[in-house]
């Protein structure tokens, strides 16, 4: 018995992790999906932001662009790449399998998520820098406000895109199943067009939406303008999306293949 390997379920998200890079670098669509088009789309954001009002609402080109190179990399680095990873492994049966081992459940979709999540770690701090030479960003006031919201956009994002796999047949139709959480946030959380920028009442609204939290604090970090109110508004907000996301994860995640 002594000689009998141990594993703990760190060890086991890490082989699983292991093992999801090595598949999703065979995937040349999503890594350009993941690594290359959060560093293209800023671009169009800038074009885009230069030709807002931004002093009435007290941001410059960089807090808008800067936000929104971070938001696009949650979608497609973190979001978007997971969706179609969860629902290739479901019906590779990989998933399936796994559960006849050792890993539990969580582990399994856990060490699964960890090559998306970490590239969206790492991909963003390297645009933040990228923003911060490019558009003469000056260095964030709050920082820890965006450290928090990109961690809040990680974790939510991987629990959308399970719960999203959930309901997608086929790793082709997961781009279409995968839209419009990808519209509804590029367009409503602030990614594209910031908050204050909307009238009162639609902002109100779009502060709900999932990803609004992550950009929120983001953008916060970098102009300090965001009050304690506001920030712990937005907190409350990412943790109650996040917790009904994992829930919903754990009552209607699909295993089997849905043939």
């Amino acid at each position: 018995m002594s000689g009998m390997a141990t594993t703990t379920p760190v060890s086991r998200m890490a082989a699983l992790a292991r093992a999801e890079l090595t598949l999703l670098g065979r995937s040349k669509g999503t890594l350009v999906a993941a690594l290359f088009v959060p560093l293209v789309l800023p671009v169009s954001v800038r074009t885009w932001a230069e030709e807002m009002d931004l002093k009435e609402a007290g941001l410059t080109v960089g807090t808008v662009v800067l936000p929104a190179a971070i938001g696009f990399s949650l979608l497609f680095a973190v979001y978007g790449a997971l969706v179609g990873a969860f629902v290739a492994r479901r019906e590779e049966l990989v998933l399936k399998r796994l559960r006849t081992g050792e890993p539990r459940d969580a582990e399994i979709l856990a060490g699964g998520a960890l090559p998306a999540t970490a590239t969206g770690f790492v991909q963003s701090p390297v645009l933040a820098v990228g923003c911060t030479v490019l558009l003469d960003v000056p260095a964030p006031p709050a920082p820890h406000l965006a450290v928090l919201g990109l961690l809040f956009g990680l974790v939510l994002c991987a629990s959308l895109a399970a719960l999203t796999a959930s309901f997608t047949r086929t790793v082709e139709s997961a781009q279409v199943t995968s839209m419009p959480l990808m519209l509804v946030s590029m367009l409503g959380s602030g990614v594209t067009i910031p908050l204050e920028l909307l009238p009162a009442r639609m902002a109100s609204v779009c502060e709900l939406l999932p990803l609004t939290p992550a950009i929120t604090l983001v953008r916060g970090g970098w102009t300090g303008d965001l009050a304690a109110a506001e920030a712990l508004g937005a907190i409350a907000v990412a943790v109650a999306w996040t917790a009904v996301a994992v829930f919903a994860v754990r009552r209607w995640f699909r295993w089997e293949p849905r043939r």
